[in-house]
Formats: C-alpha cells, structure tokens, sequence
C-alpha cells in the first residue's frame, strides 16, 4: 500500500506540481466558458473544477489524468437550469454522481471492451478538431496583436524545450503564459485577457444542500438529466483514460474510475459546483508538461482555488491569446496525424469507423453520439466479416446417404447463409450434419438449425447431428424443437 502511496503521489514531485499550475491557468478559462454555456455564474464551474480535480485525485483509478468542469457535460445542463434553476442544477449533479458510483459496482467500465482502436482514433481526431475549434473565435475579429503573441507563445512552446538543461526543467507552456502576460502588461497591449471572460469568486466554497424539494417530483425533473450527464461523463472519462494509459504505458481500473467520478461529482453539487468529467485536453497538457501521479491533479485544484480567490487581479491580466497558444499546442499534439497515413493500409471498414466517428463528434459535439455511432458500424462490420466465414461443405459419402460439414460461427448474421447451404431437394436416406467445427451462439441461429433438421423430415429423410461442443450443445438443448413433435407442429402451423 505505500509503494503505491509513493508511485501515485511522491515519484515526480517536481513534475506534477509545475503541470498542476500550467493546468490550473489553462482551466480558467475553459472553466468560466462553460459556466456560462450551462447559464450559470462562473463560480459554480470554477468551484466544480476546483473540487473534482483535488476530489479525483483519491478517488479516481487514472493518475495523471485530469477531470473538471467540461463543455459536453455543460450543453446538457442548458434546459435544466433554464427551466428550474441553478438548485436543481446542484441536485441533478449529486445524483449524477450516485448513478456514477452505481454505474462502478456493476462493473459497467468493463464495456470499454467493446470500443475498438478506430474509434478510439477516431474520438480522439474529434477532440483535437473540437479543441483548435474552440479557439477560433478568440482568432476572429481581433487585433494583429493577438495572432502576433499568439503566434510567439506557439514559438516558445516548441522552441524552449530545446535549450539544455532549462528546457527540461520548466514546461514551456507555463513559460509562455508568463512571458506573454509580462509582455502584454509592459506594453499595455489591447487584447482580450482572463478577466474579460467572466468575474471570478473571491470567496471559498463551502458546504451547501441543494435547495429542493426531496421528493418524487423533483427526481422526475433531474433524474433525465442526471442520466444523461452519468453516461455522457462516464464516456468521455473512458475514453480519456484509455488514451492517457496508452500515452503512459500503464493500465487503469476503469471500474475504480467510474466510482471515482462519481464521487468527485457528488462532492461538487455539494459545493455548489456542476457535474464535470475528465479533460482529454487538459490531461494532454499534464502529460506533455511532466505530470504523471495524483499530485498533479491535486495541485491543478488547488491552484486553481488560490488564484481566483486570492490572486483574481493578477490572474485577470493574462492574454487569452496565450492559453490560445497552449490549446492549439494540445490540439496538434492529440490529432493522431499517424492515422492519416494509416488509412492506407487499413482496411476500408477500420477507416470508416474512423471517420464516421469523427464526423458525427465534429457535426454534433456530442461526443456519446460520435462513439455510439463508431461501436455501431465497427460491430456491424465485425458482425459481417464474421458471417462470411462460416461455410458449409457437402462431403462425398455413399449413395444414400449426405454429410454435411458446417465449420465457422453461426449467429444471427450467418443463419440465413447457413440454410442455404443445404441441398434440400436431393433425395438422401439419411443426412448427417457434423457440427464438430462450429459454434451455434444464439437463438437465432438455433432456429435456423431446426428449420434445416425440420425441412429434412418433411421431405422423408433421417437426420442425425453430431460433434457439437458443450457450448452449442446446451443452447440447442434449450431452445431447439426440432426434437420436440408438439413444438414442431406449432412451428409448422405458424408458417
């Protein structure tokens, strides 16, 4: 137990203290943005970053990876807080994190499983669009000051790490937020800042019960929402895990993950906070600038506190055409630019996935819709390949007599296949059909199994089957009826 207390919080100190503060300024104003996306006063997304980051921290299974307030769980509080206000807000949050926990027990982040690599590209293509997306209105309609520092902030991200020893030591990107915002006090430069986004709390959060009646009605009203925000929270969370796994060389419990989440939410309603998530962006950012244990996490929170309450006048006069500079730095650094180059060898149906997936994220912005549609067309296609392996072969026997061989799987998608594979107007004593080299996996499948044995007998002839696994054998002993007369003549008479 304090080997991993000391993997998780001790092994780079230094590291994850200097990516926490660059994650901390970087948070701000993303946090403030979706405030007011959701209607709601920039304290309640800066409270909410604050208290999930440090949250998450303990409860969260991903060290290195950073959660807060996030613009796709933000768009689905819009109608909520309209209609009811920021109370049910701070409810429909506490319960998101209840499902969350929930969600944890029944083990559902094992369905990870099931979203294959080309979605995974392809969420993660998406983000990185969404990402340099995001930054262009802070491009437009603006002074030749800001592409200008914006531009020196990109030079100094890339630039810095090269010079020796002090490259290594100091993360660029924090580098370039303070050179940028001491150049842009000196010379008094008219650009959009920190403080221009939003007014920043200047007073600690503190316990606080949400404010609404606590009965059937009220979780009629949030409970949809709740829903919505568990499912959409615990998708992009995954997600980002698996990345942040992939970029670390390490594994994370995705289960442990799903009951950190949700108790980090829990804890935000309760400090009057919204419902967040993890950040692939800002995980990028802890990543790229040396962050990899809980530390980091901790530290961005906690920074992140101190600056709006205590040091709000200083933070305010940071150019956002810096923390532009960082964002299109993560964007370029998430794009997966290998898989462009990938889609040449990869089969036509791993691209599709790809680039459905991509797609819908960059159309919609919704992400959960973006990964449904990718696992949908990577199973169909899954399911397709599958269903044209399985063939069956009619064996030379003697004269009388017919064996069969069905070698491959038989399911929904290759039972149809699987019945016209059979000669049924050849006149046999006997037919034997070896199933020895195949697997039955459904009730369809079954069903196409007794409508083969059952159209032998109707046209006079023996059928015996042989070499099925257990497997097979049990399901066919528990849904099939060609065996069973009474079953056959209501199956005969339905047809």
């Amino acid at each position: 137990m304090f080997k991993n207390f000391k993997n998780d919080w001790l092994s780079n100190i230094r590291g994850d203290l200097l990516a926490g503060l660059v994650v901390a300024l970087a948070l701000i104003p993303e946090a403030i943005a979706f405030s007011i996306i959701a209607g709601v006063d920039p304290k309640v997304g800066l409270y909410a970053s604050f208290c999930i980051s440090v949250v998450i921290a303990f409860t969260g299974a991903r060290p290195g990876m950073i959660s807060a307030a996030t613009g796709a769980m933000a768009l689905l509080m819009v109608t909520l807080v309209k209609e009811h206000g920021l109370e049910y807000l701070l409810a429909a949050t506490v319960l998101t994190g209840v499902l969350q926990v929930l969600a944890g027990y029944l083990k559902l982040g094992n369905l990870m499983r099931f979203v294959s690599r080309s979605v995974v590209t392809g969420f993660v293509n998406a983000l990185a669009i969404l990402i340099f997306m995001a930054q262009l209105p802070e491009l437009t309609d603006v002074t030749w000051h800001v592409y200008a520092m914006t531009a020196a902030g990109l030079a100094i991200i890339y630039l810095f790490p090269l010079i020796p020893f002090v490259g290594k030591l100091i993360p660029s990107p924090l580098i370039c937020i303070l050179v940028l915002t001491i150049v842009a006090v000196i010379f008094n430069l008219d650009v959009r800042t920190v403080g221009d986004m939003g007014e920043l709390p200047d007073t600690l959060p503190i316990f606080l019960w949400p404010d609404v009646p606590i009965n059937i009605a009220t979780l009629f009203i949030v409970l949809p929402y709740s829903a919505a925000l568990a499912i959409v929270g615990l998708l992009e969370s995954m997600m980002t895990a698996t990345i942040v796994d992939d970029l670390t060389g390490t594994k994370s419990d995705k289960n442990h993950e799903c009951k950190g989440q949700g108790l980090a939410n829990i804890s935000s309603g309760l400090l009057g906070g919204m419902a967040g998530c993890a950040m692939i962006g800002q995980s990028m950012i802890n990543i790229k600038s040396g962050g990899r244990g809980r530390l980091s996490s901790f530290a961005a929170g906690i920074y992140l506190l101190v600056m709006v309450v205590f040091l709000g006048p200083w933070l305010q006069q940071i150019p956002m055409a810096a923390l532009v500079a960082v964002m299109i730095m993560v964007a370029i650094g998430t794009f997966s630019w290998r898989s462009i180059t990938d889609m040449k060898q990869h089969p036509l149906s791993t691209n599709i996935v790809m680039l459905a997936t991509v797609v819908v994220v960059v159309l919609t912005h919704n992400l959960a819709l973006g990964v449904f549609v990718g696992v949908l067309l990577a199973s169909l296609f899954f399911a397709n390949k599958i269903s044209r392996m399985m063939v069956v072969k009619q064996l030379d026997v003697v004269t009388g007599t017919s064996e069969y061989r069905v070698i491959g799987q038989v399911f929904f998608a290759s039972a149809d296949k699987f019945i016209q594979s059979f000669n049924f107007k050849e006149v046999s004593e006997s037919v034997t059909i070896n199933l020895c080299d195949a697997h039955f996996w459904d009730v369809t499948a079954v069903s196409a199994l007794d409508k083969v044995v059952i159209k032998f007998r109707r046209e006079g002839t023996n059928v015996s089957l042989i070499g099925m696994n257990q497997a097979t054998q049990t399901i066919v002993d528990k849904f099939g009826v060609h065996d069973k007369p009474e079953e056959v003549e209501k199956l005969l008479a339905g047809h």
